[in-house]
């Protein structure tokens, strides 16, 4: 698995500029860097920009200004926030929460905060397993470290089974001819897709790859960004010798045009 993915990183480095990045590459830069360096984001998130790369990762994936982005699985709305500020008052950011997380106390005050703090993103909640949003909606949607999770279970945090295909086919409906959707996610394998997720929270980033051209989407390029070649596969990525130094993929699908 280890020769195969190294493999695989090595052609990427060979599409790590995507056209799509070529065009008002400039503005959007400057907009991206603007953005992460906004003063009003929160020393925690702040805190996650060092392994996170934001501006680079926003960067390789084309997110531009005035575009309609969606951040799925937002969570403590990190991406969204950041990507609110790119796009500014001609775009919109949609950031989706499914309903069974920030249901504690402590964690509906947090939710409350952040939508108070940034009520110029869209914040919206809906069931884990059957997300839905009106058609030809997103310019670009980003699903960072939680794509897995469709494969995952949980009758502690009322999770049932979930159809990632039938996810994917909502999210391509979704998604306007020539819109962009970035995927990055911890690298696993070796075992059954919900086995493996269940245990290590990880995703084989072939299964996530065919899921997506199933659906019609293309895959346009992958990026090396986040990969991490000393990481241990076999460790949960909470296990805290690993937490947030996990070998990550990240891939650009587009939906065509025609």
């Amino acid at each position: 698995m280890r020769s195969v993915l190294l493999a695989a990183l090595g052609c990427a480095m060979l599409v790590t500029a995507p056209l799509h990045a070529r065009s008002g590459a400039g503005s959007a830069d400057t907009a991206i860097k603007a953005a992460v360096a906004q003063s009003s984001r929160p020393a925690d998130a702040v805190a996650l920009d060092a392994s996170r790369h934001p501006a680079e990762v926003l960067a390789f994936l084309g997110l531009k200004p005035g575009m309609h982005a969606a951040d799925i699985m937002t969570g403590s709305g990190y991406w969204a926030e950041i990507m609110a500020g790119v796009v500014g008052p001609k775009g919109k950011v949609h950031a989706y929460e499914p309903q069974q997380f920030y249901t504690a106390p402590d964690e509906v005050e947090k939710w409350n905060a952040l939508t108070a703090r940034r009520p110029d993103v869209d914040w919206q909640r809906y069931p884990f397993e059957s997300f839905a949003a009106p058609a030809n909606a997103f310019d670009f949607t980003i699903i960072n470290l939680s794509y897995h999770d469709l494969y995952w279970q949980s009758e502690k945090y009322k999770i049932p089974r979930t159809d990632p295909d039938a996810f994917v086919k909502a999210l391509f409906a979704a998604t306007k001819p020539g819109g962009i959707v970035g995927i990055v996610d911890h690298v696993g394998g070796g075992m059954e897709t919900r086995a493996l997720v269940d245990k290590l929270h990880r995703i084989d980033p072939a299964v996530v790859k065919a899921d997506f051209l199933r659906a019609g989407f293309v895959l346009e390029a992958q990026s090396p960004l986040l990969a991490n070649p000393a990481d241990d596969h076999s460790k949960l990525v909470f296990d805290p010798a690993i937490r947030g130094k996990t070998d990550q993929f990240v891939y650009l699908f587009r939906k065509p045009k025609r």
